[in-house]
């Protein structure tokens, strides 16, 4: 991989160079490779399908978390979170001491190695977000929770420059990743000043299926604002606005 330099930057191919356009700028780089029959019958590439096969299930578990998300999702991602997450999948399948390698999965991995998971790195919840919380998963009743004591938003919220208002958010999610199918719920607050007056208490509750055995899912998140002549707007169209998952129970 080289980057291209100059004035005039190329796109398309050109013999066997590929000219393209990254987050990192604009770079070229040369075909190449084995012959994709080749690694697909050839025993010397067992284990390179065994990781494409498993990489290939990261991709799709990740794409189901990302889609039951969507509705906080769109104001809280960064341009590199579809790669990270598929990052942390892997890491998820590969803690499978059940199944033999190619065939590990999601489901008898360890899921909770999602807790934690920043789905914004321009505006990370564990780096906003001070005022003490309580996530709580109910799998009998089903009720995926979040508890938030008062507190004072500006010393509890570490906001973006222009910041005048917020809300918290939540979410709770069930996911059958074999089906990659999903129930989802999601709460908010109204929207509320970020100043030195103490909010009420907090409490989101976000129901899916009651019983279910399949993992579960809580995840948390703060979304700002600004005001302008009376009229809210998203500050910076969500650049920095936080969601993380808190809380996970991988199922029965």
């Amino acid at each position: 991989m080289a980057r291209q330099k100059g004035i005039i930057k190329l796109k398309g191919t050109i013999g066997d160079i590929t000219f393209y356009k990254t987050q990192d700028g604009h770079l070229a780089r040369e075909k190449g490779g084995i012959d994709a029959s080749r690694i697909k019958s050839d025993p010397a590439f067992q284990r390179t399908r065994e990781n494409g096969s498993e990489f290939g299930r990261a991709g799709k578990a990740g794409k189901v978390l990302r889609t039951a998300l969507r509705a906080l999702l769109l104001n809280s991602a960064d341009g590199r979170m579809v790669s990270r997450l598929t990052q942390q999948m892997v890491k998820v399948i590969q803690a499978d001491m059940v199944s033999i390698r190619g065939l590990r999965n999601v489901i008898d991995g360890e899921v909770d190695l999602l807790v934690g998971f920043e789905f914004n790195i321009r505006g990370k919840l564990g780096t906003s977000l001070f005022a003490p919380f309580v996530g709580t998963i109910d799998r009998v009743t089903g009720e995926i929770s979040i508890d938030l004591a008062s507190f004072i938003p500006s010393n509890m919220i570490a906001a973006p420059s222009g910041t005048t208002h917020f809300k918290i958010i939540s979410a709770g999610a069930e996911i059958d990743f074999e089906a990659e199918t999903f129930i989802e719920a999601h709460s908010e607050t109204a929207i509320l000043p970020w100043d030195a007056t103490a909010t009420a208490a907090i409490n989101q509750v976000n129901a899916v299926t009651p019983a279910s055995t399949k993992p579960l899912f809580l995840a948390l998140g703060v979304e700002f604002y600004q005001e302008v002549n009376g009229a809210m707007y998203p500050l910076k169209n969500g650049a920095f606005n936080p969601l993380a998952v808190v809380k996970v129970d991988g199922g029965v």
